[in-house]
């Protein structure tokens, strides 16, 4: 197979996916041999395994992958594994645990005023931190330390050299802002604590190592893929591409980038003077240099909605220009249609949503056009529905997409749903749209993307409430949404259709809020002492079930100031002992969080309570409880990592 760098622009998703198929028909791999395909996110990954098995009858032997795990990937593939360990010290998560170690240490310096105050909002003083803040901190130094390794490495190095500086978008050395200046000694502190294996196995010392073995003569056949295509990119950082363009000295390396407009576009937006490039794959539109357009007169000349939107992919694609050369890939691959811009003409019957992409394509001013045909009266290209509620707005979502749905061309796979947050929305969707069973014609098939693994488990769910247990009043709502959760009351051995009587057992008792007099204590509300908590009801209960009525004065030592509750008995007497059985774990788990513990104790607890607590029921519970467990093992791992006791 032939090596080399394409891009392939288009602004229609459904050509570029047709175009790669395509060539991937003409140009099949090895029987068992693997397609690597980069995404942006598991969603993306999903259509494109779709869109394969839809144009190609089979979707087999493709990987869709992330680009950042394929990175990392290649260059233990291109270095040897002996020096490329699995992980990196500086991710994230092994990041946060040695920002926790290091960063106390560096408070009292004076360019960390700014960190400090934020760990002491009132005043300072000698204390510690308290330590859910500065974990708080820890994580998002890490997440934005991971974005510099991403995208700002030019700065790491700078800092790694000593010099409190970074670069513009011209390479032009800036000093940093002095409530800045705090940021380069931490990153070099972070360095310090890396042992020598370490220091040189981070992204940036790999990535270089990398380049440099990639561009060699040396012969790296049989140990990198044969083809990789990278599909729907918003955005890539520098680093991702400089490696895509040397792996494509060995490998064929296929990028296919959503583009929506087929002229040059970076001169329509405010700042143009910092990305001008020498190089642009993209003409300009008429001949027209827009750099030397007065930038308030950019409206005449270009379509504002572009401008308005497209800084993102302004930036990627200008980027992209550094290594995309069209007339090398033209010349090395022929047959290859590299600009996929749709040839459609607006019509006098072309809809409104129509019309917006082809100025958009074309890139024209709302002044281009005088002699435009009015909209047709069933046009519903583009709808504005005003609705009271977020309920609302899916139900009438439902009702529109049943209307759309009744034309025979269109099918449910071909609808994508966009919300600005679907987990907040996920009750209220499973609501409207699971509210028909499967055989109702009005049941719309549905999936929810993009949710996080807690708002798809109840087992995530149950572990988070037991990680905020210690700060937690524990009320009877949340010990019911507890008992709720299947795995939970397969545990405890209670069936389904017992649980309303165990939650009336618990009301009727008293249970209302707290574990215990002592957890109430732990919450500044020692006062109100051990009525209605939860082990106030359950003496209550065993009182009553072991005695009935009993009078104070006849009780045992300990019990006399207790109203035995006396509804329980029967055959369903056992789930007073379950209910017994929940809150005896939820007061060890509690009573181990009230000291501080090494990461090794805290994984030995945390497999515990999650044996004490949870039986799987199916496939998706156990998937969830392997899941929570290789992440007690991976946190443990990173702490070990980092240094952190």
């Amino acid at each position: 197979m032939q090596s080399g760098f394409i891009v392939l622009h288009g602004n229609r998703s459904e050509d570029l996916m047709r175009t790669v198929i395509e060539w991937l028909r003409q140009n099949p791999m090895n029987v068992l041999e693997e397609e690597s395909f980069l995404v942006q996110s598991s969603g993306m990954a999903e259509w494109a395994k779709m869109e394969v098995a839809h144009h190609a009858g089979v979707c087999a032997a493709l990987n869709a992958e992330l680009p950042a795990r394929f990175l990392w990937r290649t260059y233990r593939q291109v270095l040897g594994p002996e020096s490329v360990p699995r992980e990196s010290a500086l991710d994230k998560l092994p990041m946060t645990w040695r920002l926790m170690r290091v960063l106390p240490q560096l408070l009292d310096q004076a360019s960390f005023t700014p960190v400090a105050r934020y760990l002491w909002p009132s005043q300072r003083h000698s204390d510690a931190p308290e330590p859910s803040r500065l974990l708080q901190l820890c994580s998002q130094l890490a997440d934005l330390f991971d974005q510099y390794q991403n995208y700002r490495a030019d700065w790491l190095r700078l800092w790694t050299s000593g010099k409190d500086e970074v670069t513009d978008p011209q390479g032009r050395h800036q000093p940093l802002a002095p409530e800045h200046c705090w940021q380069p000694v931490l990153w070099r502190c972070v360095l310090d604590s890396l042992s020598p294996e370490q220091r040189r196995a981070t992204r940036a010392e790999l990535h270089l190592q990398a380049i440099a073995k990639l561009g060699s003569a040396e012969a790296l056949a049989g140990r990198l893929p044969r083809r990789v295509v990278a599909f729907g990119m918003s955005q890539l950082s520098a680093y991702t591409l400089e490696a895509l363009a040397a792996l494509a000295q060995h490998s064929q390396v296929i990028l296919a980038v959503p583009n929506p407009c087929r002229f040059y576009w970076g001169d329509i937006m405010e700042g143009r003077e910092l990305f001008r490039s020498v190089h642009r794959r993209h003409q300009a539109r008429g001949g027209i240099a827009l750099s030397s357009i007065d930038f308030d007169e950019m409206h005449l000349h270009a379509n504002p909605l572009l401008a308005a939107w497209g800084r993102q992919g302004r930036d990627f694609v200008r980027q992209l220009d550094a290594f995309d050369d069209a007339v090398a890939a033209r010349q090395a691959f022929p047959t290859l249609k590299l600009d996929l811009f749709d040839e459609q003409t607006e019509q006098a019957s072309t809809p409104m949503l129509g019309r917006i992409q082809m100025r958009i394509r074309d890139m024209e001013p709302l002044s281009a056009r005088h002699d435009t045909a009015p909209l047709g009266p069933d046009d519903r290209s583009v709808v504005f529905h005003v609705a009271h509620s977020a309920v609302r707005e899916l139900e009438v979502l439902h009702d529109q997409l049943l209307d759309l749905l009744a034309q025979p061309e269109l099918n449910p796979r071909d609808i994508v749903v966009m919300v600005p947050d679907v987990q907040s929305l996920a009750p209220a969707i499973r609501a409207v749209f699971g509210q028909y069973p499967r055989q109702d014609k009005r049941f719309i098939p549905f999936g929810i993307a993009d949710l996080s693994a807690k708002s798809s488990s109840p087992i995530i769910m149950a572990v988070e409430w037991l990680l905020t247990l210690p700060a937690n009043r524990c009320g009877l709502s949340e010990l019911v949404d507890l008992l709720e959760v299947p795995a939970v009351a397969r545990c405890l051995g209670i069936d389904e259709e017992k649980l309303p009587q165990l939650v009336q057992w618990m009301t009727g008792s008293g249970i209302r809020w707290g574990l215990h007099a002592e957890h109430r204590q732990t919450l500044d509300l020692g006062e109100c002492g051990a009525q209605n908590s939860a082990q106030f009801g359950l003496q209550r209960m065993l009182l009553g079930y072991c005695t009935g009525s009993l009078d104070n004065a006849t009780a045992p030592d300990g019990w006399r100031d207790i109203e035995p509750y006396t509804e329980i008995g029967g055959l369903d007497a056992d789930l007073a002992g379950a209910l017994a059985h929940l809150l005896s774990t939820l007061d060890q788990w509690w009573k181990f969080t009230q000291s501080p513990w090494s990461p090794a104790h805290w994984t030995e607890h945390g497999h515990w309570l999650l044996a004490a607590m949870f039986k799987g029921l199916d496939d998706a519970d156990k998937q969830a409880l392997s899941a929570l467990t290789d992440a007690l093992h991976h946190w443990k791992r990173s702490c070990e990592q980092a240094g952190f006791e």
